[in-house]
């Protein structure tokens, strides 16, 4: 009679793969093998969709792809034979003409088992449905005589799959996941995974990767609980690590003996993180050798620089001053102070002789019209050529500096200050850009590379916000007070509430209407901006997609309780059809 082992080392490897890089991320399979097998590891498990990188979108769909992720786990199954520790891998795995999100052991030279997704998420930033079936409810896996449930991401969201793995002798949950971040996701992870340990009695391992991908930001955060629903164990959030958790069969449960407990960013911290790792990763991995953006002397600009510097080190990070008649002596004072506190390079490229020649060229067209905005707006656009043409000679990418509040309204200038190849506070509202600059000032994230203390200037987070594209103007000549601005853009945004329900709130009903067209008329605009880092529950491109010709406007009414009388009967569905 064999007698089940009553201790487990399993190592979590809480890593950033890059997606289509097969080799690459294999490598770091490989590599995290060799670490776990230093720790005494019994098995290491890695992030869902690991060997593709997540989310790999429709590029799963091609067949030399598939056929790369499985010859490069056929590889790293072969090399198990080595009796090192056993490994829990994600890949697309093509079945009987079925596309699966996929879940492998891989253990004494070759795949001991192979578990599929069942809950496949379809709302918000994830569309799995347009890509992959859904898998059968699994039962657990064998590993040396553990019996592992292995439900993935999505899968410990509903009560089904964890019930099915603690119905058919699961004695373990291991949870690969791809669980991107937004303010406060860390607490719902937690929520749901102490609601499916409760349900099940069994313990859970939460393994989340770290990775900037598009505008989606992975920040680990993996945890484990033990079966009593008791925090077990806490990686780092935004960073990568190869963890080491030991595991104790108690009364026959299984209970964490020994595992890190780190202290995770909270709050803005957290935002501020997220969004210096998407920075990072998406100049890394389209192999930018640093990015150059325009130091206006403004909050928005000094925020991003700030941000860049942390992301790159201020080597790598070019910033050019483009005054014009209306910058003034404070605005280049400010850009100065801020460059030298950041340590980057910083040149003035004077605008005025384009914009004049500009200018000069439109002057037939427009005779017998008044300057507009199309003459502000036209030196944005030249500040937008500079940056570029600094771009295209030298290969920085050009970071764009506008925030959420901006992009919700439309104030900004396609081909202009929108020009840009990401944007790292696209989804931060003009409210939070204040409090970021001045946390930064106190505190930097554990991997930045910036300098400590003071980076953004005092003065430039006091001074009243200005585009300064003609005399004495300040953002509030547009647009209302940012606070009153951002807490409408956040109720129409983010929570999708009526006009009337606002205003009950307390808002000006004149206010939030202009607030709501102005948002629906710059749809065209987002469509052409630059990808941002994502970090509230609704950001623009992947969350939140409205058609551009659109002329629905709330009436700002209570609108009347539908006529259920019209229905066919009293029983009709709303998917049936009904008669008028």
């Amino acid at each position: 009679m064999t007698t089940s082992p009553q201790t487990i080392a399993i190592a979590l490897a809480q890593l950033d793969p890059t997606v289509g890089d097969v080799e690459g991320n294999a490598a770091k399979v490989r590599r995290a093998r060799a670490e776990a097998a230093g720790q005494g590891a019994d098995i290491v498990m890695f992030p869902e969709l690991f060997l593709a990188g997540y989310p790999p979108e429709d590029l799963v769909l091609k067949p030399a792809f598939q056929e790369a992720c499985r010859s490069a786990c056929e590889a790293l199954a072969r090399e198990t034979a080595d009796g090192g520790p056993a490994v829990l891998v994600g890949l697309p795995w093509l079945e009987r003409g079925k596309l699966y999100n996929a879940y492998v052991l891989l253990d004494a030279g070759r795949i001991d088992a192979v578990r599929f997704k069942v809950d496949l998420p379809n709302y918000g930033v994830f569309d799995e449905k347009r890509v992959f079936s859904p898998g059968p409810m699994p039962g657990p896996i064998s590993f040396r005589g553990i019996r592992i449930g292995i439900p993935v991401c999505e899968d410990i969201w509903g009560e089904s799959v964890v019930e099915c793995l603690a119905e058919t002798g699961g004695e373990i949950l291991l949870v690969p996941n791809g669980s991107p971040y937004w303010r406060d996701k860390s607490d719902t992870r937690i929520n749901i995974a102490v609601a499916r340990v409760t349900e099940s009695g069994l313990p859970l391992v939460y393994l989340n990767q770290v990775s900037g991908q598009d505008e989606l930001v992975f920040d680990g955060a993996s945890f484990a609980l033990n079966a009593d629903g008791s925090l077990a164990a806490q990686l780092p959030a935004f960073r990568e690590t190869v963890a080491l958790t030991r595991w104790r069969r108690e009364a026959g449960t299984w209970r964490c003996v020994e595992a890190p407990r780190a202290v995770w960013e909270e709050g803005d911290e957290a935002d501020y993180a997220a969004c210096v790792l998407g920075l990072r990763h998406y100049v890394e991995k389209n192999r930018f050798p640093g990015v150059v953006l325009g130091l206006s002397g403004g909050i928005d600009s000094a925020l991003c620089a700030a941000m860049a510097v942390d992301a790159l080190g201020a080597a790598r990070v070019h910033c050019v001053m483009l005054p014009y008649r209306y910058t003034a002596q404070r605005s280049l004072d400010d850009a100065l102070a801020c460059a030298r506190a950041l340590g980057v390079r910083y040149d003035i490229v004077p605008i005025g002789p384009p914009v004049e020649a500009m200018n000069g060229v439109l002057a037939p067209l427009f005779a017998g019209r008044e300057p507009d905005v199309t003459e502000e707006n036209l030196q944005s656009r030249v500040r937008g050529t500079i940056l570029m043409s600094i771009s295209n000679k030298f290969g920085p990418m050009v970071v764009t500096t506008g925030n959420k509040s901006e992009m919700s309204v439309g104030y900004a200038t396609l081909y202009g200050d929108m020009n840009g190849g990401f944007n790292p506070i696209k989804d931060i509202y003009k409210t939070q850009v204040f409090r970021l600059c001045a946390l930064r000032n106190r505190w930097k994230p554990a991997d930045a590379l910036g300098p400590d203390g003071e980076v953004v200037p005092v003065s430039i987070i006091t001074r009243p916000p200005s585009a300064e594209l003609r005399e004495n103007q300040t953002d509030q000549d547009s647009l209302p007070p940012y606070e009153v601005l951002d807490a409408i853009l956040e109720a129409l945004v983010e929570r999708e509430m009526r006009v009337s329900d606002i205003v009950a709130a307390g808002h000006d009903e004149a206010t939030v209407k202009k607030v709501e067209r102005l948002l629906y008329l710059a749809e065209y605009k987002r469509r052409q901006s630059a990808p941002g880092v994502k970090v509230t529950q609704k950001n623009f491109g992947r969350d939140r997609r409205y058609p551009i010709v659109n002329r629905f406007r709330d009436p700002g009414r209570p609108a009347a309780a539908p006529d259920e009388t019209l229905l066919r009967s009293p029983t009709a569905t709303r998917t049936e059809v009904v008669d008028f």
